[in-house]
């Protein structure tokens, strides 16, 4: 394999260098995805707890401390309790769509890797083919089996290694697709899970001026 990369010609080195990439932004965004979904559940109950003892103070303090969008959501929805009910439902909206593009930084490298590094592989097949063709017009009927042979498996070689770059690129990219849909739908959960605890506060006479539910 790695002589097949060394003998596959110029077209080999951006072609491993996109897979390179490939695996450094797929990493990173896996573990930031990874860090950025929480047990909503779990931490939804704490804040609530926390809340009801009349410290929001403290509760956004845990969101402070609490890593993505779900913990973000949390502490805009806390800080602008005080506002009107559409208000603060259209607060809440805008802290998850801003969230979102950061959930998918770094995804569209991953995706155009995936799409280009096959076209790299043809590019290279193509002048693969192209200097066996200048060979054969260059030798005439003296070339040899050999030499045309060398120049196909260099050609093909750069489609080959374009496309082991490419699946795994999509694979990863869709992947990383799923877990933000699930992400997303966790940031809708919460958000009308805290915008409810927020009017029923007001209704049972716990948001005051401070702030407090």
């Amino acid at each position: 394999m790695w002589s097949l990369m060394v003998n596959g010609g110029a077209l080999m080195l951006p072609i491993l260098i996109c897979g390179v990439g490939a695996v450094l932004l797929f990493l990173e965004r896996l573990f930031h995805l990874h860090r950025a979904r929480i047990q909503q559940e779990d931490f939804l109950n704490g804040i609530y707890t926390v809340v009801n003892r009349g410290n929001t103070a403290e509760a956004v303090s845990i969101c402070d401390q609490t890593p993505g969008p779900v913990a973000y959501m949390v502490r805009i929805a806390l800080l602008h309790a005080d506002e009107e009910s559409e208000e603060l439902k259209e607060t809440i909206t805008k802290a998850g769509l801003k969230e979102i593009p950061r959930l998918e930084r770094n995804m569209g490298g991953l995706l155009t890797i995936a799409q280009i590094t096959p076209l790299l592989g043809l590019l290279g097949t193509v002048v693969g083919l192209i200097s066996v063709f200048v060979s054969l017009e260059t030798k005439g009927p003296l070339v040899e089996i050999c030499d045309l042979s060398s120049g196909m498996w260099r050609a093909l070689a750069t489609t080959a290694y374009g496309l082991c770059v490419s699946i795994p690129s999509f694979a990863g990219y869709n992947f990383l697709v799923s877990r933000v849909e699930r992400i997303t739908l966790d940031m809708e959960y919460v958000a009308e899970e805290i915008y409810r605890f927020i009017l029923n506060g007001r209704t049972n006479g716990g948001a005051g001026k401070n702030g407090h539910v």
